[in-house]
């Protein structure tokens, strides 16, 4: 292994001994949560996406309203 950049097994991400560097691992795992970070924000923009954020919205309104008219039956049945 060593330096010799004709060594078909040579990598700069992993030392002599064949044990994956730390800046190789930690630029992998950056990598990685760029990659989900963008299919995040790109999925987030679908029509389809947007249709269930919307729905959600929906019903968190519909159960706020049922919660309030609950409340508002329990004041008028008070004595």
């Amino acid at each position: 292994m060593g330096d010799d950049p004709t060594d078909p097994q040579a990598d700069p991400g992993f030392d002599d001994s064949g044990v994956p560097t730390f800046e190789s691992v930690r630029e992998k795992i950056e990598g990685r949560y760029q990659t989900s970070i963008g299919a995040q924000e790109l999925d987030a923009e679908t029509p389809e996406s947007r249709s269930v954020e919307e729905q959600y919205q929906d019903r968190q309104r519909a159960a706020a309203d049922r919660l309030e008219q609950i409340r508002a039956s329990m004041r008028d049945d008070k004595p």
